[in-house]
């Protein structure tokens, strides 16, 4: 069953971010995730406002989704995220069967 991994990220250096973008990018794909959102608008519904970006990605099941994130190719990708940002990343599991 899919897993999701949910990022509400505020950018903090702009230019600095870009290198974090490439090397989440490459370390994603090479663990068979992919974006779902990435970016754009964002319209708080309820609540508190989300941050300025907003990510969502998709991986086959949690236990890649924990594998990529533990990843030394990701680990290198977060540290420049965590200079470069503030935020928040979940991960959830999917419906088992959509509906």
């Amino acid at each position: 069953m899919a897993a999701y991994v949910i990022a509400e990220i505020t950018v903090t250096d702009a230019e600095g971010y870009e290198s974090y973008k490439l090397l989440a990018e490459e370390s994603i794909h090479a663990h068979g995730g992919r974006y779902l959102v990435r970016g754009g608008t964002v319209d708080s519904l309820e609540g508190a406002p989300a941050g300025a970006r907003i990510v969502v990605l998709e991986f086959p099941d949690l236990e890649t989704a924990r594998s990529w994130y533990r990843s030394d190719d990701y680990q290198a990708a977060a540290r420049a995220r965590q200079v470069t940002s503030t935020g928040r990343l979940f991960l959830a599991e999917g419906l088992s069967t959509p509906g």
